[in-house]
């Protein structure tokens, strides 16, 4: 499945992985370009866990990317509307993004989805892994 627009939940914007990812699926909303599948988990699942890290609110953070700017802009607006965290906190929030997934409460609708779309055949394959492949 191809996500226009949508950059990789790995890539990284002041180091926080998904970050750059969220803001990406609010920008292609705005335009109505974000695909039906995404629609419904928009500001749920990662997008909030995202924006709590950053003591923000998933609408707050909507309503700014809507004023314009760049994605670190809006990262630092969150840094000093919400919090900014520190390195170890940080890396704990990539490692979790990263292995989120595989062998936890998620690992179920995980692999339901996998088969739905006949793909990330691999026996451990984390859901960003899954992500990634569903850019083809």
């Amino acid at each position: 499945m191809s996500e226009p627009g949508i950059r990789s939940p790995s890539a990284k914007v002041g180091g926080i992985v998904y970050f750059g990812r969220m803001l990406d699926k609010i920008r292609v909303h705005d335009k109505n370009e974000l695909p039906a599948d995404y629609q419904g988990n928009l500001g749920r699942g990662f997008d909030e866990f995202c924006a709590k890290f950053l003591h923000m609110q998933y609408h707050d953070i909507v309503r700014r990317v809507r004023e314009g700017g760049t994605d670190e802009e809006i990262l630092w607006w969150c840094f000093d509307k919400g919090r900014r965290p520190s390195e170890t906190e940080i890396y704990v929030w990539n490692e979790f993004m990263r292995k989120r997934g595989w062998n936890d409460e998620i690992t179920k609708t995980l692999k339901r989805r996998k088969k739905e779309a006949g793909i990330c055949t691999r026996k451990r394959s984390a859901s960003r892994n899954c992500w990634r492949s569903r850019r083809g």
